[in-house]
C-alpha cells in the first residue's frame, strides 16, 4: 500500500508541473488585467487622473501624444493594449513554468519575483522603446517601492497561483 502511495504521490508532483495554456494564460490575463488596471486607475486618480487619461497613456505607446486626443477611442485602444499585455505576461510565465516546473511548486516566491521582474522590463526596456512620453523625473524611492510591490502582488503572484491551480486541476483530472 505505501508503494501506491509513493507512486501516487509521485504522479500528482509530476502534474502539478504542467499547468493548462488556456486557464493560465486566459484566466491568468484576465484577472491581471483587472487588477493591474484598478491599481493604475486608483494609485493615478488619487493625483487627479482620469481613467480614461490612463488608458490613453497605454494608446501612447503605440499612438505618441495624439492619443491623448484621441477621446474615448484612444482610451479603448489603450485598454485593448493593456489587456493584450496582460495575456503576453501570463503566457511568459506559462510558458516558463513548462521549462522550468518550480514555477508551479514555489508559486508564491517566483510568482512575487516574476511581478517584480515585469514591472522593470516594462519601464526600463519596452517603454522606452515605444512612442510613449516618459515623464522627465524620476520616481521617488517611495513611489518606486509602490509600484514594484503593486506589481508583485497585482501581476505576477496572480498569475503564479492560477498556473498552480490550473496545474493542480489537471492533476485531479488525471486521477479520475
Amino acid at each position: 500500500m505505501s508503494e501506491n502511495v509513493l507512486v501516487h504521490s509521485g504522479a500528482e508532483e509530476l502534474a502539478l508541473e504542467r499547468p493548462r495554456a488556456f486557464d493560465t494564460i486566459m484566466y491568468g490575463g484576465i484577472i491581471v488585467g483587472v487588477l493591474d488596471g484598478l491599481y493604475a486607475v486608483i494609485a493615478t486618480g488619487l493625483r487627479g487622473v482620469s481613467p480614461t487619461r490612463v488608458f490613453q497613456f497605454i494608446a501612447s505607446a503605440l499612438l505618441g501624444r495624439a492619443a491623448f486626443d484621441g477621446g474615448f477611442k484612444t482610451a479603448l485602444l489603450g485598454g485593448l493594449l493593456h489587456f493584450l499585455i496582460a495575456f503576453l505576461i501570463a503566457a511568459v510565465y506559462y510558458g516558463a513554468s513548462l521549462r522550468f516546473p518550480i514555477l508551479i511548486r514555489r508559486a508564491i516566491l517566483w510568482g512575487l519575483s516574476y511581478g517584480v521582474a515585469v514591472y522593470f522590463v516594462m519601464n526600463y526596456i519596452v517603454l522606452p522603446l515605444t512612442a510613449v512620453q516618459r515623464a522627465r523625473t524620476s520616481p521617488s524611492f517611495a513611489q518606486l517601492l509602490i509600484h514594484v510591490i503593486g506589481h508583485a502582488l497585482l501581476v505576477g503572484l496572480p498569475v503564479a497561483l492560477i498556473a498552480r491551480w490550473s496545474a493542480r486541476k489537471a492533476s485531479r483530472q488525471t486521477d479520475i
